[in-house]
């Protein structure tokens, strides 16, 4: 493959000597002013020639200069108005007046290697800009966008910080392979999956500055998605960064504070209670109460009433310091910035801090030749949380009983000695873990992008580009003597991860309008990726104490291990866009994709796609219609893959045997298989774009259709011959939706208040599976039904007479046996719909915005029930419902008789699933910003103070710490979704702040 690849470049070098052969072709000066529907400048302004990353700012009087090739198309854009797309033709000065809008129709789109006006694009494309990701407090910039994004929901998973988001765009489209979007930034494929080791994930992205981020980009369909080919199923997300324009020189300073608390504590028994509730539950299975909380180390006349829950729990606080400066000239534009992020986590011991710095050139040599280059570099430190199904979870304290106190005397005979953490609990006080121990993920990270782009004729641009990804990851965890994995002596380990993910892409575009009428797009091109990841991993026991901590100092080397691994793609591709009038679009793409990933018979795989698209509006019979100013449609099919498995599940591997001191091999568990290709997502989508009055109402519609086949699964294997599974290509998936999208200005006089709304439906089904898959949980991929159904035992209640938990047996009875109950669908943790309203008002200085996050239709299951909310079957703390208990004949509820020991109703079923829908007030932000006198006075250009809050209100009906929460202690399968254990909650977030323009 590599010889591949280097016979493309020579290639492609060659080329390029050929076409700086060619003689140069003369540019065009232009120059203008930009101006509001209200006459006044309007400075900042992108000023961008189609197609082509070539643009400049415009200055404080709305002034700009700029040098384009011949019969170039200027787009002019600004926050807040309507963008224009120009014909430069033979003008030298264009002056324009933008009109006020929030629907952007016409705005410039980052598309997959290159920009195209909205109103000329034929896919399904959603685009953010800087201002809905700067200035939140969010780790990652992917919790930012929420509620925001039509046909993509997000969820967050938990209140760990740093931790790894699910995102889906337009449904799951696989099993077993990976269903996360593609992420590009600034041109290049990141690494975007987690490197550590725990199972609980790591969020790479959060590497990435949310206010280094100019633009990000949502490539939905086919049509839109197609150029990225093998790895595009799952959607794509492109991040560009901000660049430098020409003109006035900026300068921006910016700072905020805040304290975050948990968005919901439960409550659990108080001591009393909990004494009431196990002395009943004891008693009702014949023992003496007395006795079994002395044989568990409960002391039943304690006088202790600690609460447990809220030790897991504490107020967090967040800080961010952030500045950049951008400016340039004619010949070059910088981009400058730095900020230092701190969080301390609503989670015990959980604390995230992030320092990065980034500069972002390009120079322009000739007016043909242009070099730049993209350079960041990240340091985080993240002290973790344990995953949810560990004892040392903080979560998992809400399980200690109220009567055991928090600490305990040192000696008990001695109080002069002080206290210490109680470390004679129920089950581990993970607390200890704080104090004797630490874990920590050190991250440093870098995105680089050098590129040059040439115009050796007319119309031509060639590019290339070489970007890489360099992540190195040390992890060290430290169990001092006394802890529960430290035992008497201390347990230290160390993990150090290197990640080299490098990617060329080399393309040329051919722009060119014939006849005023006819305009094309051209684009040829080819990428090379390449990741190598190194992990060296070592254990050690018995330190000497505590101020010892490093694997050198343990009397132990308990374990140690080193591995490597990579993959490689190699890529050609090309994409045509052709308009008539602009208003006949017509667009096609094509890709063809080669990965070290798949099998020696089916390495390389095609994919493409095509779109048609009608702007209605344009037509001489809606020209002059002051009622319907936009109206477009259109249609794409095409077909994507997905890559997302392991590097070498398509061969049959070795691992090494040692023997005594002697060295050997043995063939692993797995069959290899030449045979392993893609998964191919087939997808077609209409959609229809609208704009009325003066786009004053405006919006988007969508209805699409996914079919996903030669699902990648692991197929068990029956042992006998040494094998347990083999990875093929078995099974299909549908996903269908509609997505719908509503902007409207309200009022847009001194007073604006404008609304942005967005819904989406998917339904997703199992087409056809060779076998099902259970979890251990009640997670389930059946045919003919949706990806992660809960399968299980359906509760039936409490048997009114006796209190015993019933279950539904298959003739639709119940029973008490839970054996002879049926096992059936029990809930789908998949919603019906999700989606987002935004509510934003300005009145003189003053503004306001107001995000709403909704989820509906879909269900939990908390998988920590049967410990927590069990009837007193362990000395479990439990939730207070649990005193609802069966006690009498007659009695009617639906918690079983408490019976401890007795195991009534604790079996893994529906009692546990509950609706998981919600409302969430995501964001509220009030915002001034200072007159420009007021600014000047103070030596300033601009200043802006504002008060924000996060996740503000939940309203919900499930019981549980948070419903949007997803446990990732179970594994990382695509199915088990919609599963909560222990799992911490997300943080609300208050927090004031202040941003200057020097």
């Amino acid at each position: 493959m590599e010889h591949k690849f280097f016979t493309h470049l020579k290639l492609f070098s060659l080329l390029a000597i050929c076409l700086f052969a060619v003689p140069a072709w003369a540019q065009q000066a232009i120059s203008g002013r930009v101006k509001g529907s209200d006459g006044g400048a309007v400075p900042g302004a992108t000023v961008l020639e189609r197609g082509t990353t070539n643009g400049v700012s415009t200055n404080a009087d709305g002034a700009f200069n700029l040098t384009v090739q011949p019969n170039a198309t200027i787009v002019i854009s600004s926050v807040g108005y309507a963008a224009q797309s120009i014909a430069v033709g033979n003008q030298s000065t264009i002056n324009v007046t933008l009109t006020v809008s929030t629907t952007q129709l016409s705005e410039a789109v980052v598309v997959g290697y290159g920009t195209q006006s909205k109103a000329d694009l034929t896919g399904s494309v959603t685009q953010l800009t800087a201002k809905d990701v700067e200035n939140v407090p969010t780790v990652s910039f992917e919790q930012a966008i929420q509620g925001r994004t039509p046909g993509v929901q997000i969820n967050q998973g938990s209140g760990k910080l740093g931790a790894g988001v699910q995102i889906r765009v337009r449904g799951s489209s696989s099993v077993t392979a990976s269903n996360q979007p593609l992420y590009v930034i600034d041109g290049i494929p990141a690494t975007s999956t987690d490197v550590g080791s725990d199972t609980e994930p790591l969020n790479p992205l959060a590497d990435l500055n949310p206010n280094d981020i100019e633009s990000i980009t949502i490539l939905k369909d086919a049509s839109s998605a197609a150029i990225y080919g093998s790895r595009a199923s799952n959607g794509v997300i492109l991040v560009n960064t901000k660049k430098g324009r020409q003109g006035v020189t900026k300068v921006n300073a910016g700072y905020y504070v805040g304290t975050s608390t948990a968005t919901r504590k439960r409550d659990f028994l108080n001591a009393a209670q909990y004494k009431q509730l196990f002395t009943e539950a004891a008693e009702n299975e014949g023992y003496d109460a007395a006795e079994e909380f002395e044989g568990n180390g409960i002391d039943i006349n304690s006088t202790s009433n600690t609460d447990w829950a809220s030790e897991a729990l504490t107020k967090g606080r967040v800080e961010q310091y952030d500045f950049n400066v951008s400016g340039g000239d004619a010949k070059t534009r910088f981009f400058l910035s730095s900020t230092f992020n701190d969080q301390t986590g609503i989670i015990v011991g959980n604390r995230y801090r992030r320092g990065s710095a980034r500069i972002n050139l390009d120079h322009s040599i000739t007016d043909r030749v242009k070099v730049g280059l993209n350079l960041s570099l990240t340091r985080s430190v993240n002290d973790r949380t344990p995953n949810d199904n560990a004892f040392t979870n903080p979560l998992q304290l809400n399980a200690l009983p109220p009567l055991q106190p928090l600490r305990i005397p040192v000696d008990p005979n001695d109080p002069s000695q002080g206290t210490k953490l109680n470390d004679n609990t129920l089950y581990y006080n993970n607390l200890i873990d704080l104090d004797k121990g630490s874990n920590r993920a050190g991250t440093y990270r870098s995105f680089s992008t050098a590129f040059l782009s040439f115009n050796p004729i007319k119309n031509l641009t060639v590019r290339t580009e070489i970007g890489a990804d360099f992540l190195n990851l040390n992890e060290e965890i430290y169990r001092g003597a006394g802890t529960q994995t430290g035992g008497n002596t201390g347990y230290g380990y160390s993990n150090q991860v290197q990640v080299i993910n490098y990617t060329t892409n080399n393309t040329a575009n051919y722009n060119f309008t014939l006849n005023e009428d006819h305009n094309f797009d051209a684009l040829l091109g080819f990428s090379f990726q390449r990741s190598d990841s190194k992990r060296t991993s070592a254990e050690g026991r018995g330190f000497p104490n505590p101020e010892f901590t490093k694997i050198a100092s343990a009397a132990i080397k308990t374990n140690a291990s080193s591995s490597q691994e990579g993959f490689a793609f190699l890529s050609q591709f090309a994409r045509v866009n052709y308009s008539f009038r602009n208003k006949y679009l017509v667009s096609g793409s094509v890709r063809r994709d080669g990965s070290s990933r798949f099998g020696a018979n089916n390495r390389y795989g095609n994919f493409g796609a095509g779109s048609i698209g009608w702007v209605v509006t344009e037509e001489s019979f809606l020209k002059d219609n002051s009622i319907l100013n936009f109206l477009k449609l259109r249609a794409s099919y095409g077909l994507t893959g997905n890559a997302e498995i392991g590097n070498f599940s398509s061969r049959g591997l070795f691992n090494a045997l040692p023997y005594a001191d002697q060295a050997g091999i043995q063939p692993s568990d797995r069959v290899g298989n030449p045979d392993l290709t893609w998964e191919s997502t087939a997808q077609a989508d209409l959609g229809l774009e609208f704009g009325f009055f003066d786009n004053r109402i405006s919006g988007e519609i969508d209805v699409y259709e996914k079919k996903t086949t030669d699902l990648l699964l692991n197929r068990p294997l029956a042992y006998v011959n040494g094998y347990s599974n083999v990875t093929e290509n078995v099974g299909t998936l549908n996903n269908r939706g509609l997505e719908f999208s509503l902007n409207t200005r309200n009022f847009d006089k001194a007073f604006k208040w404008s609304t942005n709304f967005n819904i989406s439906f998917n339904r997703n089904k199992i087409t056809s599976l060779a076998a099902p898959i259970q979890s251990q949980y009640l997670g389930s991929v059946r045919e003919g039904l949706p990806i992660g159904i809960f399968y299980g035992r359906k509760f039936a209640g409490v048997d009114p007479a006796n209190g015993d938990a019933l279950y539904f047996n298959a003739d639709g009875g119940t029973t008490a046996n839970v054996s002879q109950a049926a096992l059936q669908v029990v809930g789908n943790p998949n919603p019906d719909f999700t989606g987002g309203i935004t509510n934003t008002f300005s009145f003189k200085g003053v503004d306001l915005s107001v995000l709403g996050q909704f989820v509906s239709g879909n269900d939990l299951y908390n998988a920590a029930g049967i410990y927590q909310s069990a009837s007193g079957d362990y000395f479990d703390n439990q939730t207070l419902d649990q005193l609802n208990a069966w006690r009498n004949p007659g009695d009617m509820t639906n918690v079983p008789q408490l019976r401890l020991y007795g195991g009534n109703g604790t079996s893994q079923s529906s009692r546990w699933v509950t609706d998981g829908s919600f409302f969430r007030v995501k964001n509220v932000t009030l915002g001034y910003n200072l007159s420009s006198d007021l600014a000047k006075r103070a030596f300033l250009k601009s200043a802006r103070v504002y008060v924000s809050a996060q996740n503000l209100f939940t309203f919900t009906k499930y019981e549980g710490y948070d419903p949007e929460v997803n446990t990732a202690a179970f594994g990382a399968a695509n199915f088990l979704i919609g599963h909560d254990f222990y799992t911490p909650p997300l943080a609300k977030t208050f927090l004031v702040g202040i941003n200057l323009g020097l």
